[in-house]
């Protein structure tokens, strides 16, 4: 189905007071965003307008009950200039999943994408060229009823923003193994990109921190033993030559970026297994030497090395050398920018403006 989008364009364009060489994290944003509304239980008026305030009642639902979820995904450049999406079909599937968590209408994919893909092609100029840079693009979607009581909304809104990002981390980081606050629990809203779980995540990573680590090592709710996720990233063991990857048990993300390292890594001829993994294991196999590598995955950061895990009265070492995960990040970066084939068919092409 083919949508038709609206389109105020800004006047000028604030692109000039950006120095790529130096994007600060998260506080630049384009010219642009797409917005739709849900009204009478349908989706309308799909428009790009200039990124400005958005009127908010103070009643708003998604202030009082939490009806807000997001995405995150980026946007890169070819060798010729064309603007690369990878794999926006899984974040709209991955955003309807988390809407039907969260009690939330779902968006049309097609539409998600059309959005996408025309919001890309006018910020084209914004994605930076430095290697390791991209367009951070922010789908997102939240209750703006203003209704004090505990329902559903009825009305919603749904925006992508876009922010261009340099890199995320420059060096291998250091874990805190976390043993009493918890991200996810069964039947919790642990598969859902949330609002709410990264918010319960902010105390205990500024403890991490507090501690001299970068981020927080998430383990179950009942035992804190079983590895869930580290910070908002997935995570990967190599143990004896074997990549290990906690299973999606409802608690863990449905990381894009894990499904695409997963994929990536059998291709190299790599045995890749998905289970529940201890941090008992963990600390066994560096103890034991067995433990050759370890790395974080997800959007924003491509691959995260782990250089140490801390936990009370105990550091599990990881080797500080990690070729397969530079290999990784290296090839995923080459096909994301259209520097090598891209066999898989993760790549979509932004052409040019549709309207």
């Amino acid at each position: 189905m083919s949508y038709s989008i609206n389109i105020n364009k800004v006047e000028k364009s604030g692109i000039d007071q950006l120095d790529f060489d130096n994007i600060p994290l998260g506080t630049t944003f384009t010219d642009h965003m797409f917005v739709c509304d849900y009204e009478n239980g349908v989706w309308v008026n799909p428009r790009i307008e200039p990124l400005r305030p958005i009127p908010t009642h103070p009643a708003a639902m998604a202030l009082h009950y939490g009806q807000a979820i997001f995405e995150g995904m980026k946007a890169y450049k070819d060798p010729e200039g064309t603007p690369m999406l990878f794999r926006p079909e899984q974040n709209a599937t991955r955003m309807n999943k988390s809407a039907d968590r969260m009690g939330m209408p779902l968006f049309p994919e097609e539409l998600f994408v059309e959005g996408l893909r025309e919001l890309v092609s006018i910020e084209r100029n914004w994605i930076p060229p430095q290697q390791g840079s991209a367009l951070y693009l922010r789908p997102f979607m939240y209750a703006d009823e203003p209704f004090i009581g505990m329902r559903a909304a009825t009305h919603f809104k749904f925006i992508i923003m876009a922010s261009p990002a340099g890199l995320f981390f420059s060096k291998p980081i250091k874990l805190w193994a976390e043993n009493f606050f918890i991200r996810a629990a069964q039947g919790g809203t642990g598969e859902a990109k949330a609002a709410g779980n990264y918010a319960a995540a902010i105390r205990p990573t500024e403890l991490a921190k507090s501690k001299g680590y970068d981020q927080v090592l998430w383990l179950d709710a009942d035992e804190h033993m079983f590895i869930q996720e580290v910070g908002t990233m997935n995570i990967f063991f190599k143990i004896n030559g074997e990549f290990i990857t906690p299973e999606l048990d409802g608690s863990v993300l449905h990381g894009i970026t894990r499904a695409s390292v997963i994929e990536l890594l059998r291709d190299l001829g790599y045995k890749v297994t998905e289970r529940k993994i201890t941090i008992l294991e963990i600390r066994e196999a560096s103890k034991n030497g067995e433990l050759e590598e370890a790395f974080g995955t997800g959007t924003a950061v491509g691959i995260a090395y782990i250089q140490e895990i801390g936990k009370e009265g105990d550091t599990i070492h990881v080797s500080t050398e990690n070729p397969v995960g530079v290999k990784v990040n290296d090839t995923l970066n080459a096909i994301k920018t259209g520097l090598i084939e891209d066999k898989f068919g993760w790549m979509r092409k932004v052409q040019n403006e549709l309207a």
